[in-house]
């Protein structure tokens, strides 16, 4: 296990032990997106980074895209910038997925699936708040309506740093 794989291991068992998150820095990638661009974390430093990785088939992920459409309304203009990675390998069911959901975010795919591993996404949507250092400082696994006040409040805090 590389160095930066067991980082990421530990922060996610952090907050289960109650312990505070040290940042770690992000791996970097370059994704192609659905307008037929590229997006790459290091050109959103300076920006606070909600990166959100999700698949078709999975009930959860449908029911964040119109809170990310939100928060995408609320906060981009503060400079948060929202990069939903796709991991589905099936771009019939993926275009039928966002024709629905109709995201005003960046849609990016990753069908090998080569940066979900890099960021050891165990869980689907897997969710991380990147810092405009490029650190990671938060990461949620699945999503709960109930949740999505914390997560705000520490993309508030982000914003304000």
């Amino acid at each position: 296990m590389t160095m930066h794989r067991l980082l990421l291991s530990l922060l996610f068992c952090l907050p289960l032990l109650g312990w505070a998150q040290a940042p770690i820095p992000a791996p970097d990638f370059e994704l192609p997106t659905r307008d037929g661009s590229t997006v790459r974390l290091t050109d959103l430093r300076g920006k606070v980074v909600y990166l959100d990785f999700w698949a078709t088939w999975c009930p959860p992920c449908r029911r964040s895209f119109p809170w990310m459409n939100t928060l995408h309304q609320r906060y981009h203009d503060q400079g948060l910038v929202i990069v939903a990675v796709s991991l589905d390998h099936s771009h019939k069911n993926m275009k039928r997925f966002l024709d629905e959901t109709r995201p005003r975010f960046v849609i990016a795919f990753d069908r090998e699936g080569k940066v979900g591993d890099a960021y050891h996404v165990q869980a689907m949507p897997t969710s991380l708040l990147i810092d405009r250092h490029g650190n990671i400082r938060h990461i949620h696994q699945g999503f709960r309506k109930k949740d999505t006040p914390k997560v705000e409040a520490q993309i508030e805090a982000l914003l304000a740093e």
